[in-house]
């Protein structure tokens, strides 16, 4: 919902999915920084009008769960009522995958991944760019991961998904080239996170050999892929 009292101002807009912590955080506040109007999506509702409410009162807190149409339609039409256009998307809402043996995964676990990320990078990409052709052109950044080029065992949906994302940039950044609305995605290896976090007290990755592996010694920060 909108933040009461905005004092909305002329200038870009951003979309920021996931946007109320770790690298959508980080990428939130670097937008603001930058002088955009910053849409901040989260499907924690409470936590994206706090993080719109740091930003200040020109930015804008939308409860979304991305692998939701219905969801995601009625965010971008908010956005546009809001704000008249949008000039950059970053797709970054996620969740981890359940670090299991393949043979002890779940089809519903593995569709849900697959749901949140791929369909929900494809959803937001689809109505952004309905909204960015009127107004000329734009920019959208997928969050992709290493996971999707690397092998990483028990973690098929997260890097199906992921691998998905790339591809799908691809395609997109040769369809929608000419209308001057430009694709690109990242591949962040483990970066210091909440969910990072997560997976490592409940035993599922080692954050110190997971370091040992990084030629700089240590994992990324939001801040880093934010400004990347």
């Amino acid at each position: 919902m909108a933040n009461e009292g905005k004092n909305m101002l002329d200038g870009p807009v951003a979309l920021v999915t996931g946007g109320a912590n770790g690298i959508g955080l980080a990428t939130a506040r670097v937008f603001a920084d930058q002088g955009y109007s910053v849409a901040v999506l989260d499907i924690e509702a409470e936590a994206a009008q706090q993080c719109a409410k740091m930003l200040g009162p020109r930015h804008l807190a939308i409860q979304c769960d991305v692998s939701s149409e219905n969801d995601v339609i009625q965010a971008i039409s908010e956005i546009k009522e809001t704000y008249g256009r949008l000039d950059a998307v970053v797709n970054n809402a996620g969740v981890g995958s359940p670090h299991l043996p393949t043979v002890e995964q779940t089809l519903k676990s593995f569709e849900r991944v697959l749901q949140i990320h791929l369909s929900g990078t494809f959803l937001v990409s689809r109505e952004a760019v309905r909204l960015m052709q009127e107004g000329g052109g734009g920019a959208v950044v997928n969050i992709s991961s290493i996971a999707g080029i690397l092998g990483l065992p028990k973690r098929n949906a997260y890097g199906a998904a992921k691998a998905g994302i790339v591809a799908m940039t691809r395609s997109m950044a040769c369809e929608f080239a000419s209308l001057g609305i430009r694709f690109n995605a990242i591949t962040p290896g483990f970066v210091t996170t909440e969910l990072v976090q997560k997976l490592e007290r409940e035993g599922f990755i080692d954050m110190d050999k997971l370091a040992s592996r990084v030629p700089m010694g240590r994992l990324g920060q939001p801040e880093e892929i934010a400004a990347s």
